[in-house]
């Protein structure tokens, strides 16, 4: 099982918007901004790096819930950076406090929940084999 993860872990990622992030590659009558779903992928992806450290070998994180608020935009050529903090574990499922921004901007928040898993034991479940067979 994992390591204790101290309240206060702290991961961060980082991009910059593409127009592939946008809603409008999406579809061409939508406004040219950071998508929410690419905004809380960063945000993941920073929750990954806080706990990632903390697992044994074979060991990942997966999330289980999120609650995003994303509350303003941000468009093509600027950095976005993402930053997660634990807030609170009960053993089995980490909360953590997540943030983006585009500069200074506070573009999004919300928490992310995660839950360790072992990668061996996870991929041989056989339900998992049947339910990944389903067209």
């Amino acid at each position: 099982m994992a390591k204790p993860v101290p309240v206060g872990a702290h991961g961060a990622a980082e991009e910059t918007v593409e127009f592939r992030h946008t809603v409008q590659a999406i579809h061409p009558d939508l406004p040219p901004v950071y998508s929410t779903p690419d905004m809380i992928r960063l945000m993941e992806t920073a929750t990954h790096h806080a706990l990632q450290p903390y697992m044994e070998a074979g060991e990942v994180t997966v999330g289980t819930a999120i609650n995003i608020e994303h509350r303003a935009p941000s468009f093509e050529g600027q950095r976005v950076r993402a930053e997660a903090t634990l807030e609170s574990s009960d053993g089995r499922f980490y909360v953590l406090r997540v943030i983006a921004r585009a500069g200074e901007l506070e573009i999004g928040r919300g928490t992310v929940t995660r839950a360790v898993i072992d990668m061996q034991r996870f991929l041989a479940n056989p339900a998992r084999k049947t339910a990944q067979k389903i067209p």
